[in-house]
C-alpha cells in the first residue's frame, strides 16, 4: 500500500486550514494532491523507503501530527492506487486506517460486493443503466463480457469500468497547490433552511473572492461550491458521527475572471443544480481555483455599455474598500445586514 487518501475533520469555519495541513503532509512526501475542501491524496512510495516504515505506520504518524500541531483529527484510507485508497477512505473511521492489500485476490474480495456507484467517477445514470441489466455490483461487472459493457455505456467507458471493477487502478497522484486558490466561507449561526439566506451567503462570498482576486491582480478559471449540511440521512457524501456532511460542485468559467457579478452568476448556477429542498445548511463556501495573472487573461469585449459601466463602478468600489474598509461598499442585497 503506497497511496493514502486523507480526509481532515475540519469544523465548518476552518477550510482555510487546509493549506497548513497539506504542508504537514508534504513533510512526508512531495507528491500530494489537494482534494478541497478537506482532503488530499499522498503517494508514499519514496517515503516508505526513506522513513523505513510502511504506509499504515506513516498514516498513524500523520494522524498524531495533525492532532498535535493543528488540533484536527482525520480519517485515512490506504491502497495500492488512488482509486482504491479513496474507496478505502469511505470505510475508514477515526483512529483506524482502512487498508486494501496489494494482492489481486484481496482486491477482488474488497470490490466484489460493492455497488457500481461506489467507484469514483461512476455517476448515478451509469449505475442505473447497468443495474437494469443486473450488473449492480462490481463483482458482476468484473465478470461481465467486455462487449456487453461497451454496448451498454460505450466503448471507452465500458473498458475503463471493467478495468476498475477488476482492481486495475491506472490513476496517479498529481501534485497540485491549494495555495493557487482562494476560499471564502459563510457559516450560519444555526442550521439554515431559507434559500434566500443561502443565496445571500453566496453573494457575500463571491463579492469577497472577487475583491481579493482583483487586489492580487489575479483571475480564476474554476469556481467550486461546497455546501455543508447538518448530519442528515439524505445528505450525499461524508462521514457520520455529527460531522457536517458536504456536497461539492465545480464549474469551469466561460473565461478567466475576477469580476464579482460573473462569479456570483456561476455560484448561483451551481447552487440551483443541487435542488436543495428544506436542507439544513450549516455553511456555504466558495473556492476560486486555477489562478492566473490578470494581465495574461483575455476578456471578451462586449457592446453592452452596462457591463463596462459595472466594471468601472467595481474599480471605484475597490478603491473605496481599500481606503475605508471591506464594508464601505456592498451590493444592495447585503446592505444593512450581516453576511
Amino acid at each position: 500500500m503506497t497511496i493514502l487518501c486523507v480526509r481532515f475533520q475540519l469544523p465548518p469555519t476552518s477550510e482555510a486550514n487546509l493549506p497548513h495541513l497539506l504542508g504537514m503532509l508534504e513533510e512526508f512526501t512531495p507528491v500530494v494532491q489537494a482534494l478541497p475542501p478537506d482532503g488530499a491524496l499522498a503517494d508514499l512510495r519514496g517515503a516508505e523507503r526513506y522513513f523505513r516504515r510502511d504506509a499504515v505506520e506513516l498514516a498513524s504518524v500523520i494522524r498524531v501530527r495533525s492532532l498535535a500541531l493543528h488540533g484536527v483529527d482525520c480519517v485515512i484510507g490506504a491502497g495500492p492506487g488512488p482509486m482504491l485508497a479513496r474507496m478505502a477512505l469511505d470505510e475508514a473511521a477515526p483512529g483506524v486506517t482502512r487498508t486494501v492489500p496489494e494482492e489481486q485476490g484481496a482486491i477482488a474480495e474488497f470490490l466484489a460486493d460493492k455497488p457500481v456507484a461506489a467507484l469514483p467517477g461512476v455517476g448515478s445514470a451509469t449505475a442505473r443503466t447497468l443495474g437494469d441489466y443486473g450488473l449492480d455490483t462490481l463483482g458482476r461487472v468484473a465478470a461481465a463480457p467486455l462487449s456487453t459493457l461497451q454496448r451498454l455505456i460505450g466503448a471507452k467507458a465500458g473498458r475503463e469500468l471493467r478495468e476498475k471493477a477488476n482492481g486495475i487502478d491506472r490513476g496517479r497522484v498529481v501534485p497540485n497547490a491549494v495555495s493557487r486558490s482562494l476560499a471564502a466561507e459563510r457559516p450560519f449561526g444555526r442550521d439554515e433552511l431559507d434559500p434566500d439566506r443561502h443565496r445571500r451567503a453566496l453573494l457575500s462570498a463571491a463579492e469577497e473572492i472577487g475583491a481579493r482576486l482583483r487586489a492580487l491582480e489575479k483571475v480564476c478559471r474554476t469556481l467550486t461550491l461546497t455546501v455543508r449540511y447538518a448530519d442528515l440521512p439524505h445528505s450525499r457524501t461524508g462521514s457520520s458521527g455529527g460531522t457536517p456532511i458536504a456536497t461539492t460542485r465545480s464549474r469551469t468559467l466561460t473565461e478567466p475572471t475576477a469580476h464579482s457579478p460573473a462569479l456570483t452568476r456561476a455560484a448561483y448556477g451551481m447552487y440551483e443544480t443541487l435542488g436543495l429542498q428544506r436542507a439544513r445548511v450549516r455553511a456555504i463556501a466558495l473556492r476560486a481555483e486555477g489562478l492566473d495573472p490578470a494581465d495574461r487573461a483575455s476578456h471578451q469585449l462586449t457592446f453592452d455599455p452596462v457591463d463596462e459601466k459595472v466594471r468601472r463602478i467595481e474599480e471605484i468600489a475597490d478603491q473605496a474598500r481599500a481606503k475605508f474598509g471591506p464594508r464601505a461598499v456592498m451590493p444592495g442585497g447585503l446592505g444593512g445586514r450581516a453576511a
